[in-house]
């Protein structure tokens, strides 16, 4: 099975609709197909870029774009449920247990909450997830309501996820307006997967760096 048999598959669509309806009721941004996929391709970059197989990059991108089914259970502990949701529809595709073994190890370990990069494949899904932090995630769009995630998520106008040719550092590098969400403001709400990400990162034998605005911050 391939990445794109998954992307193509009614039921796992089904299930990533009604998974974004469920936080657009709640008032989350966008966990959509823009945002799967973007973690999809974000975290085959991160594993090509560093040499893995074809097969594991592949891989990786399944799990990118299986990664947040779990809302469809609840919000709460959403990469769990996913990872079992995950186990479930790849077995009756008859994927090998060796791979889905690495792809339910990555989506149960995806969140900042209770995830830990276990291994390099989770650790890619992380940095790839984490970095997706951009202005058309967010769905409200009256400003005099927006609350800190509607804040920090406008106020970023680029968002750029590189490592660097030596392959000894990852940057994410964000282009923030702070008239919308101010530096503090993303602190406020990302510390926690920033320091997720900096582990990430090591995992992968790699040294994070957080740039906002130019200026280096972790």
């Amino acid at each position: 099975m391939t990445y794109q048999q998954i992307r193509q598959d009614p039921a796992i669509r089904t299930y990533i609709q009604q998974a974004d309806a469920s936080l657009m009721a709640l008032g989350f941004t966008e966990h959509s197909f823009p945002h799967v996929t973007q973690v999809a391709e974000m975290a085959a970059y991160i594993l090509r870029t560093l040499g893995y197989s074809p097969r594991m990059v592949e891989l990786v991108q399944i799990a990118g774009y299986l990664h947040d089914i779990g809302n469809l259970v609840n919000r709460v502990e959403h990469s769990q449920s996913g990872a079992v949701m995950a186990f479930r529809i790849l077995d009756k595709m008859n994927f090998p247990p060796d791979e889905i073994a690495l792809i339910t190890t990555a989506i149960g370990n995806h969140d900042e909450g209770t995830g830990q990069p276990v291994n390099e494949f989770a650790a890619a899904l992380i940095l790839a997830d984490k970095s997706d932090v951009r202005r058309s995630r967010v769905r409200n769009q009256e400003f005099s309501t927006f609350d800190i995630h509607d804040r920090v998520n406008y106020s970023v106008k680029k968002s750029e996820l590189k490592i660097n040719e030596a392959h000894t550092l990852i940057k994410l590098k964000l282009t923030v307006d702070t008239h919308f969400g101010s530096v503090m403001d993303y602190f406020e709400i990302f510390l926690e997967r920033m320091i997720l990400c900096r582990k990430a990162a090591e995992k992968l034998g790699l040294q994070f760096k957080l740039m906002i605005n130019e200026q280096q911050l972790i």
